[in-house]
């Protein structure tokens, strides 16, 4: 499964830098057969990133290039503050809540230290150390391989934890937001823990900035169709908070967008 990974996005990276592949010379660079190259062109295509093409693939969409915890943690703070306060605001005593890794749901996690009786399930390190000492809240960690760059647990260990959980409510936060793909983000093994996620929790609600709007990467974590709420801010775009409602999603708009 690493090795389809890192094959896949070094075939994406040779997408933006060339605008276009061939099967063959994919097939020598990575001495796997044209039936895997074919199977990897096809899965950057669902993605809605290229175009397969005779013999080969061409580039539709450059994917944002993915940043570190740190570097997001340090963009759009007060917007993201915004959205952690109202996310917030949905949880209530007794509830059973999923929060995804990420710097987003990161801000949620900092305004549910007064919360009480309330249990929060995590794969993000940083969320868990931030809700660590809040006293009525328990913890639960989804163990698994730590990914330090974006500081989340994940694999087979980290799905396999969720197995015997039902929760009210998951807190999703993505790297790309696309009417068409869905909801995307930059890691394979990633997308699959959020999208065992969402098969655990009977409402997905989805925080994040408006700049995620159009945005599509790698892999897919889930339909928008699945999607019950969307928290972000001022700045969507009017064809997408339209598009959003027409699915009957419920979008909650939080801030002012920036200058």
């Amino acid at each position: 499964m690493r090795n389809t990974r890192q094959r896949r996005q070094q075939i994406l990276q040779m997408l933006v830098e060339h605008g276009n592949v061939q099967v063959s010379e994919l097939v020598a660079r990575f001495a796997v057969s044209a039936v895997t190259i074919r199977a990897d062109l096809t899965h950057i295509e669902s993605q809605g990133l290229a175009t397969r093409t005779h013999g080969g693939a061409t580039l539709v969409r450059t994917p944002p290039q993915e940043q570190d915890i740190h570097e997001k943690d340090a963009l759009n703070l007060p917007l993201k503050d915004s959205i952690g306060v109202h996310a917030a605001r949905l949880v209530k005593p007794g509830d059973n809540i999923i929060i995804d890794s990420g710097s987003t749901t990161m801000t949620l996690a900092r305004h549910l230290r007064g919360h009480r009786d309330v249990t929060v399930m995590t794969n993000g390190l940083n969320i868990a150390w931030e809700l660590a000492n809040a006293p009525g809240v328990e913890l639960l960690l989804t163990g698994g391989l730590l990914r330090k760059q974006s500081l989340s647990l994940q694999g087979s260990q980290a799905e396999a934890s969720l197995n015997t959980y039902s929760f009210d409510t998951l807190f999703l936060g993505v790297d790309g937001l696309d009417l068409q793909f869905g909801l995307t983000t930059h890691h394979e093994a990633e997308a699959s823990l959020n999208h065992r996620m969402v098969e655990r929790a009977r409402r997905i609600v989805v925080l994040t900035d408006a700049s995620k709007f159009g945005r599509v990467s790698l892999h897919r974590i889930a339909r928008l169709d699945q999607v019950h709420t969307i928290i972000t801010d001022a700045s969507i775009d009017a064809e997408y908070l339209e598009g959003l409602q027409r699915l009957g999603i419920e979008v909650i708009i939080t801030g002012s967008p920036p200058p």
